[in-house]
């Protein structure tokens, strides 16, 4: 098992679907790290948004939401989902993952100054390090010296086949068609966006996920966690 070394932070990138969220969580509770879902935080402005009936054609109001949000991320181990999202005190682990939200969240995230506000939080909260954060920019702008980059992907087909599992299991019935057009688009405005686009860092360890249980890329992650790194130690970082 590894020893995780004081202010060790590792970043996984990839599209939706590809097991990130999944592989950052047991990642965090393998090597007592923190956990932060960039991703989440993205859908929580959303939801506020949304909630206070804000325009997402107004750039500036999103802004001044992501400025003035509150995130924070726990653990309740008695929860079908342990890991809760809380925003500005309430907890918005379910909500978040709305039918709704998720056709907006794009658009919104979009936003260079949104972005901005948001990548400013996500680094103050990753400033202490022992964190595995998992989002679309994080080993490319977010934290760019990260100890370990990893980049999931997975077919079209497995990624739509994982998403229909969460949206069963959280009482969404949508066909798996619906749910590949879905994330074909994410995946063209995600990656074509210009303010921090999907990309795979040049550094990072590419994992294809498809036909991989979830034990096996957990076990791959760690082995290439205890190999040794680069000329440089965790603590120099």
């Amino acid at each position: 098992m590894v020893s995780p070394a004081k202010g060790l932070t590792i970043a996984i990138d990839g599209p939706a679907g590809s097991g990130k969220s999944t592989i950052a969580q047991i990642i965090s509770r393998k090597l007592n790290l923190k956990c932060l879902d960039t991703g989440a935080m993205y859908r929580g402005i959303t939801l506020a948004a949304l909630r206070d009936k804000v325009s997402l054609d107004e750039e500036e109001s999103l802004v001044k939401i992501a400025r003035n949000a509150n995130f924070r991320f726990d653990y309740k181990k008695r929860y079908k989902q342990p890991f809760r999202v809380i925003l500005n005190g309430k907890d918005v682990t379910r909500e978040i993952r709305s039918k709704r939200v998720t056709a907006h969240v794009s658009q919104v995230s979009a936003y260079p100054a949104v972005r901005r506000e948001m990548v400013k939080k996500q680094r103050e909260m990753a400033a202490e390090g022992n964190v595995v954060m998992e989002g679309r920019d994080i080993g490319s702008v977010v934290l760019p010296h990260a100890h370990k980059k990893f980049y999931l992907t997975a077919s079209i087909e497995e990624r739509a086949k994982r998403r229909s599992v969460d949206l069963q299991r959280d009482g969404y019935e949508i066909s798996q068609e619906a749910i590949m057009r879905e994330i074909a688009r994410r995946d063209h405005y995600d990656s074509t966006r210009p303010a921090s686009p999907l990309v795979v860092p040049s550094d990072a360890i590419l994992i294809d996920t498809t036909g991989k249980s979830v034990e096996e890329v957990v076990n791959e992650v760690l082995r290439h966690l205890e190999e040794p790194q680069d000329n440089d130690s965790f603590e120099k970082r």
